[in-house]
């Protein structure tokens, strides 16, 4: 039997090959595995050039159409999770590669959420920095969040998820998307708002909506014009969903008491960016689906998936 290449893309954390048991496919698969990030999709097209197999983790390295007509060897595409809006599924399709996706058990990203939320509140991080370098005492004095407003922006699973976390602290949620109904937030257990409402009213924002067409600049200039001075916008979902450029401009003009930020329009987020000089905002680097549990599911199904195509069976097809 021919061997296959597979190349296993954007590991930053090198893990890949630790948390999963690749020698299954040992057989079959030389695998190869790029730390880094490709800079440009020219870059990307010389590097996978002959590869019939690519695992991507989520939106880290784009697959338009472009990019799938030079990769005349590439038969199976994996991706972590059951969407991927970087990927031309149509290209993929009409290529006749296979696309296949991944399963979380659990989602880490609530938990995440959480800690954005404390931290801006509460300025753990900050005073842990202090301390360590030495200096005398606490400079920062925290917010309660029990009796609190959490505005939640998308109540599916995920933002479902943060709402019952957020009572277990003692806050009030109000919640409100463009397809929410009353009826769905009583169920949940949160109160249905308007968009005008949750942006004038919530004391804490969170965004927790799918990246698409329709939901790129759902948090406008005029939403965050809304907010009151002393609230916190946290974006633990994708980066386009808020205008990033009216976020700054607000942040630096110190409409908002700050923000915390997860995902970026652009990622890996530049070193010269403006969002790094902020002090009133947290920025973490797109660490919502990154642990060492989820990692391990993604990378063990990609294996199983591997196994699975060889079979003629791939699961969780996507194209």
């Amino acid at each position: 039997m021919t061997r296959l290449r597979c190349a296993i893309l954007d590991d930053y954390l090198n893990i890949a090959l630790d948390v999963a048991d690749w020698a299954k496919i040992g057989d079959r698969v030389d695998v190869t595995v790029f730390n880094h990030h490709f800079p440009t999709e020219a870059a990307a097209a010389s590097a996978l050039k002959d590869f019939e197999i690519v695992c991507a983790m989520r939106e880290r390295t784009p697959f338009p159409g472009t990019l799938i007509a030079e990769l005349p060897r590439l038969k199976l595409l994996l991706t972590s999770g059951m969407r991927n809006a970087a990927f031309d599924m149509e290209a993929a399709k009409q290529r006749g590669v296979v696309v296949c996706g991944t399963q979380y058990s659990q989602d880490p990203t609530a938990a995440l959420t959480m800690g954005l939320i404390l931290e801006l509140t509460r300025g753990i991080g900050r005073e842990n920095a202090r301390m360590h370098a030495g200096e005398v005492w606490q400079t920062f004095p925290g917010i309660e969040i029990e009796g609190r407003t959490l505005g939640v922006v998308g109540l599916g699973k995920l933002g479902s998820k943060v709402a019952g976390l957020a009572k277990a602290f003692g806050m009030k949620v109000i919640a409100w998307s463009p397809n929410l109904t009353p009826e769905r937030a009583s169920e949940i257990g949160v109160s249905y708002a308007s968009k005008e409402e949750l942006f004038a009213t919530a004391d804490i924002i969170t965004i927790h909506v799918v990246l698409s067409q329709r939901s790129r600049g759902l948090v406008s200039r005029d939403d965050l014009a809304r907010m009151k001075p002393t609230a916190y916008l946290v974006n633990t979902s994708r980066g386009p969903i808020v205008d990033e450029q009216a976020l700054l401009e607000t942040l630096q003009q110190k409409r908002i008491a700050g923000a915390g930020v997860d995902v970026f329009s652009v990622e890996p987020l530049p070193v010269d960016h403006p969002f790094r000089k902020l002090d009133n905002m947290v920025i973490t680097p797109h660490l919502g689906y990154v642990s060492v549990d989820a990692l391990r599911a993604h990378y063990g199904q990609m294996v199983d998936t591997i196994e699975a195509w060889f079979r003629g069976e791939p699961p969780r097809r996507l194209a």
